[in-house]
């Protein structure tokens, strides 16, 4: 018996075997069990740290000192490194959506690219709007204006929905604030300027495969109608005003919407407020390179582009431009913000968890065993961490349980390499990938679009799970060539 705990917790195939089995555990929690991730990546992280015969001082600390546990260690780490930045993310999506930008955007895209270019035109509207929103929110905010455009255009539901899922799905899985790549920085030590400029090389190509190619493909061949109640007006008016049930909320398949102004914003300043964040994380990472690390101008851009002051910046902005210079009180705003954060606890939560999960793993010797058997194998460390990512995603559905899993995983890989910010960008891009492949029925995101699109499971199948998989592949494809040149 004690040569068998010796061989598990001391030898490279004794640890593969240790990791194999927490990964199955915490996969059976989720699946079978049907425990929330936070619960079950928690539990399986303290299992495996006991397994791997880690002292309790260094799993949990002591009842004086417990601050240098892995357990408080591993959820403030990146707690640290995420929350504001996902919270401040959270609220700039709902002022942007409480203010009437996602009905801007339509009107403005509609008109550039007429009725037959419509498709296309959603596809940009989930892209731009897809930045500062989360995915299921701007499902819930933009779907009642696919009906419309489908409605108008006379042909398939699938032909409008699937270019505007497919930009509303590469933002939340490539690009910050989303919290996918957000915790990616913090868990392989890479910027956020970097992360959001490799998410746009990455998945802009995956964007167009999947929401433009496929999804005009099979729009022709899988016909589906708008049920009359799914309208929110008649199909002669204008695009349909953004929903006013409170960020995070669904308004559904025919509910009756009001528009929060009765004067929608210019589309400049919805585009304008939207680049403010990203514009300002890209100067600081390219002052860093181009400027000397005296510069008074490097220090302003680096304050600046600092995530959270760049947010925070755009938040206060949002806030005068689309409220009070609007008519909207302070009482109003702080109102808002209290709505809109609160789904994202849960989730920080889970995020905080797959980061101890992972501290565990590397903490065990697993990772240095896992990099001493891709070295035996031949295998890069991109390719190893995209597989790993997809095996999570599909076995358990969740695309945040799988980038911070697979992170924790990969991140000992990672370190002390020598690897160039780029170069860890572009992991981070592969473990993104990974995460939204074939989604089926035990992603839940996979039952919103069947339900908001008036499609069956054969259906959704057909449609949206091949465009995850489109999407995937090919922003993967894109990272492991640019990594192959730089890497």
């Amino acid at each position: 018996m004690n040569a068998a705990v010796d061989w598990l917790r001391t030898t490279t195939p004794g640890l593969l075997v240790l990791c194999g089995l927490a990964i199955a555990v915490l996969l059976l929690a989720i699946i079978k069990v049907k425990l929330e991730p936070f619960i079950a990546l928690l539990l399986t992280g303290l299992a495996l740290a006991l397994a791997a015969g880690l002292p309790v001082s260094k799993i949990v600390g002591t009842a004086i000192k417990p601050g240098d546990s892995l357990l408080e260690t591993g959820f403030g780490g990146i707690l640290g490194h995420i929350a504001v930045i996902i919270g401040l993310g959270t609220v700039l999506g709902a002022i942007l959506e409480r203010s009437g930008g996602a009905d801007v955007l339509t009107g403005k895209l509609l008109s550039v690219f007429g009725e037959k270019g419509a498709p296309v035109a959603m596809g940009l509207l989930g892209l731009i709007f897809g930045i500062p929103v989360f995915f299921d929110i701007g499902i819930f905010v933009l779907a009642p204006l696919v009906y419309v455009a489908a409605k108008r255009g006379g042909r398939s539901l699938v032909l409008y929905a699937m270019p505007m899922l497919a930009g509303l799905s590469m933002t939340h899985a490539f690009l910050p604030p989303h919290p996918g790549p957000v915790a990616l920085g913090g868990l392989l030590g890479v910027s956020l300027g970097w992360l959001i400029l490799m998410g746009f090389v990455c998945g802009i190509p995956g964007f167009v495969a999947a929401g433009i190619v496929w999804g005009s493909y099979i729009g022709k061949r899988v016909q589906v109608e708008v049920p009359e109640e799914f309208l929110i007006r008649p199909e002669t008016a204008q695009p349909a005003p953004v929903a006013d049930d409170g960020p995070g909320t669904a308004s559904g398949p025919g509910s009756t919407a009001t528009a929060t102004e009765t004067t929608a914003p210019p589309v400049a300043v919805i585009g304008g407020i939207i680049a403010i964040p990203l514009l300002l994380i890209l100067g600081a990472t390219f002052g860093t390179q181009w400027l000397d690390k005296q510069s008074r101008l490097l220090q302003v851009l680096t304050f600046l582009g600092t995530p959270a002051v760049a947010l925070l910046i755009a938040v206060l902005v949002a806030f005068y431009v689309l409220g009070v210079r609007r008519g909207s009180s302070v009482q109003e705003l702080s109102t808002l913000t209290a709505e809109s954060l609160r789904p994202v606890g849960m989730l920080l939560l889970v995020v905080g968890a797959g980061a101890f999960f992972g501290k565990v793993i590397s903490a065990t010797g697993i990772g240095t065993a896992l990099a001493d058997t891709m070295s035996a194998a031949g295998l890069p460390v991109i390719v190893l961490a995209y597989i790993i990512s997809c095996g999570l995603r599909i076995a358990q559905g969740s695309a945040t349980v799988a980038i911070v899993t697979t992170g924790g995983i990969v991140a000992p890989l990672v370190a002390g390499h020598g690897y160039s910010q780029m170069a860890i960008a572009l992991i981070a891009m592969a473990i993104a990938a990974g995460s939204i492949i074939l989604s089926h029925v035990n992603d839940g995101g996979f039952w919103i679009i069947a339900k908001y699109f008036n499609l069956t499971v054969k259906q959704t199948l057909q449609t949206w799970t091949v465009l995850e998989t489109v999407l995937s592949v090919v922003s993967f494809a894109v990272a492991a060539v640019l990594f192959a040149l730089v890497g």
